[in-house]
């Protein structure tokens, strides 16, 4: 039982009960309401839903509210709202070429790609057992990925817009549908060599994708401008006081930084090199939201954060414009969006790395190269989602889900290309072989020691950080692919 449940609960009792003035700075319980407005109204239209099932769940003051009645509606809700994911997932299964397809229907890339989506691990625990609405959301972003694919782009554009005035984290992906739609869509011809015709470039469709993004933003924050709250709704979208990490920190740069801050923290302390009265007591090592202070590196601020992510999104945007792109090159751009903004972003969610996961999946079925990054990244990334369940009941559950989707992955991406050279060498064999010892020893071995009451933090830590280094690697690993890529393959692919 997470507190997302009382999160969602808290959201269906504001928007039910107060007057859209009021959405934003209700403050009863300290699950404010911090997504955009779109997802504000699907909370009001459930909870004219959820007034039938038990009508005390959106009773404000009811802190904490649980039934078996509130269980059942928010879960079904989410099962229901998975039918926008469901006929997502078809629309993406239509972009896919299926001439690598084998006699058998389950060797075909668009079953191996329907399975690897409608059964993702990290999706299903995130969602069904943890709770929240992720595979409505990312049905919105499939879906708005597959209109692109059909080329369909005015329709891509406004299922994307319509989704970032659902939840502003898939802003992280907006570069790539920026530079796409732009270098695609606004400009109508290119030269032989693939470079742009500059005249070709149409201020009618610039107009029209302008036109939608403009609707769609009045419809979501217009009121809100007429009502003089927008600094407001910005300030709950956006609240940068909640400090670098985490709780359990995010698998990223900058639970590696910590590690080496407190690493450092260590040996000051052991060779005199610091003084530990001025320590402070407020450090970011303590792995609690809020706290940002750092003892011998310096400590990172919102601003440091952007800075890296801009940088680190550049390589991938310069390559979606400068080289002849297509779907393919679309997607590779999307990925390495989402996986440099989860590497150094703020306040970076572990359950964020599914941004990136889903959309790689659609590449993993059509080359082995991207087959071979796609079972390092979301073997990685699924298993950083353990700590999510951490009663003692969900251990056989997540473990069994876990075997089951991460064995399907490899056997069918193997059969997929067994003409082809193995999809892992042994060092990348090795490594992720490794995460069945540290789940022993994080699951079973940790918790009968008397280090459990001193440290209790160790096996987040070690999760944490060990996980860091193979996304981190699935992350430089793409990128070195699509920057070293031939030209003249990537048109051949295109």
């Amino acid at each position: 039982h997470s507190t997302d449940f009382e999160v969602h609960r808290n959201w269906l009792a504001i928007t039910h009960n107060l007057p859209l003035s009021q959405w934003y700075y209700e403050d009863t319980s300290e699950w404010t309401l911090d997504y955009p407005p779109f997802f504000a109204w699907f909370e009001y239209a459930l909870s004219h839903v959820a007034k039938y099932f038990d009508p005390e769940m959106l009773v404000i003051q009811n802190l904490n509210y649980s039934s078996h009645a509130t269980v059942f509606f928010q879960r079904f809700s989410v099962i229901f709202t998975d039918t926008l994911f469901i006929y997502a997932v078809r629309e993406c299964c239509r972009c896919v070429n299926g001439k690598r397809a084998g006699k058998d229907i389950m060797e075909k890339p668009t079953f191996i790609l329907a399975a690897l989506l409608l059964w993702n691990f990290g999706l299903l625990i995130v969602d069904h057992i943890h709770f929240q609405y992720n595979g409505f959301l990312f049905g919105l972003m499939l879906l708005s990925i597959a209109r692109l694919c059909q080329k369909r782009y005015l329709e891509g554009a406004a299922l994307f817009a319509v989704l970032l005035h659902f939840k502003h984290i898939y802003v992280y992906v907006a570069p790539a549908y920026g530079i796409y739609l732009l270098r695609s869509y606004c400009f109508t011809a290119n030269n032989a060599d693939g470079s742009l015709k500059w005249r070709s470039f149409s201020f009618l469709r610039v107009t029209l994708i302008g036109l939608i993004v403009c609707l769609v933003s009045a419809l979501s924050l217009g009121p809100f401008v007429v009502l003089g709250q927008l600094p407001q709704v910005i300030s709950r979208l956006f609240p940068f006081k909640r400090g670098l990490c985490h709780a359990y920190w995010a698998p990223n740069f900058w639970a590696l930084y910590n590690v080496v801050d407190k690493a450092l923290t260590v040996a000051g302390l052991k060779f005199n090199f610091l003084d530990p009265t001025k320590i402070p007591k407020a450090s970011m090592t303590g792995g609690l939201v809020q706290e940002f202070q750092h003892t011998v590196l310096p400590s990172v601020t919102p601003l440091t954060t952007l800075i890296c992510t801009l940088v680190s999104i550049l390589p991938s945007v310069f390559c979606l414009w400068f080289k002849p792109q297509g779907p393919r090159g679309f997607l590779q751009c999307v990925v390495l969006c989402a996986l440099s903004s989860f590497m150094f972003g703020w306040h970076v969610h572990e359950k964020a790395v599914l941004l990136a996961i889903l959309p790689l999946s659609l590449l993993s079925v059509q080359r082995a190269k991207d087959a071979s990054i796609y079972l390092i990244l979301t073997t990685t990334g699924h298993f950083s989602l353990f700590p999510l369940l951490f009663t003692l009941p969900e251990l056989p559950i997540k473990i069994l889900l876990m075997l089951l989707f991460t064995v399907y992955s490899f056997s069918s991406l193997k059969s997929l290309f067994r003409r082809e050279r193995p999809l892992l060498n042994w060092l990348e064999t090795l490594y992720l072989v490794q995460l069945v010892p540290l789940e022993i020893f994080c699951e079973i071995i940790f918790p009968l020691t008397p280090w459990k009451l001193t440290f209790p933090f160790v096996p987040l830590l070690l999760t944490s950080v060990y996980c860091a280094l193979g996304i981190a690697y699935a992350w430089l690993k793409l990128y070195v692919s699509v920057l070293t890529e031939p030209t003249s393959v990537r048109q051949k692919a295109e």
